[in-house]
């Protein structure tokens, strides 16, 4: 790979692998040997279907606002806020009135994110 391969940038997630998660909530996906980042846009009132995954989970809300659901607690989150979620615990977003943008990481990465796709895993 170039060096150039290696840089990117949040205003332009172009060169992401696509995935549509569900209704109003898509993700440009960035995968590394080690990681993945994911930046998942999500539509005003938009709801992320509630799902685990055994990979570690670190999110952060670039834009927005809304709602971490996390174990079944919705936690009301704002533009700076950042959390973890460990590997298998059950989690979700809804987003606020003005819609919201999150970069996830994951470690080690979700097999499932390396191609393009629907729904958040590949059974769907």
């Amino acid at each position: 790979m170039k060096t150039e391969d290696y840089f990117f940038n949040i205003h332009d997630l172009s060169r992401g692998i696509q995935r549509e998660l569900t209704e109003g909530v898509s993700t440009r996906i960035f995968p590394g040997e080690q990681a993945m980042l994911s930046v998942v846009s999500i539509e005003p009132n938009a709801r992320g279907t509630i799902h685990s995954h055994p990979e570690e989970q670190w999110g952060f809300l670039l834009e927005g606002d809304g709602f971490r659901i996390q174990d079944g607690v919705e936690h009301p989150v704002k533009a700076g806020d950042f959390w973890q979620t460990p590997g298998g615990v059950d989690h979700g977003f809804i987003g606020g009135t003005k819609g919201a943008k999150i970069l996830d990481i994951f470690s080690p990465p979700r097999e499932e994110y390396r191609q393009s796709g629907k729904g958040y895993s590949s059974a769907n």
